[in-house]
């Protein structure tokens, strides 16, 4: 008799390499983003060390990995900050290209920009969509 042994699917998260690969992923996205004139500026008050631990803690549960997230909601987070439709869309191309210099799988990118699309609304300035 032979015993088939069923696993659970592995998570985005665990394909990409867990914690250390999330963590290298927002080093090199906020050092792409704050070397970004047009949005440097955002975070110019902003306790970075902090502000990497949050995104690793979000980017960890869109990926499928644990939810440790304790931050604020989107929404409460970035309304105040006005953030544009453009600068949005130029956020998320830092993040698409810092996942691919990374080598993630495409399908995984797609998956992460399924998710910036969702939550645009609740971080662009009057819920303003791309497009519209």
């Amino acid at each position: 008799m032979t015993v088939v042994e069923e696993t659970a699917p592995t998570s985005h998260y665990e394909r990409i390499g867990g914690a250390g690969a999330v963590k290298a992923a927002v080093e090199l996205f906020y050092d792409r983003v704050l070397a970004d004139p047009e949005l440097a500026g955002y975070f110019a008050e902003v306790e970075m060390a902090g502000q990497r631990r949050h995104l690793a803690q979000m980017l960890t549960v869109v990926l499928g990995g644990p939810n440790g997230y304790t931050g604020r909601d989107l929404a409460a987070a970035h309304q105040p900050l006005n953030i544009s439709v453009a600068h949005y869309v130029q956020v998320g191309q830092h993040l698409t290209a810092t996942l691919t210099q990374l080598g993630v799988p495409g399908d995984i990118i797609t998956d992460v920009q399924a998710v910036l699309a969702q939550v645009q609304d609740q971080v662009v300035a009057g819920g303003d969509r791309a497009g519209a």
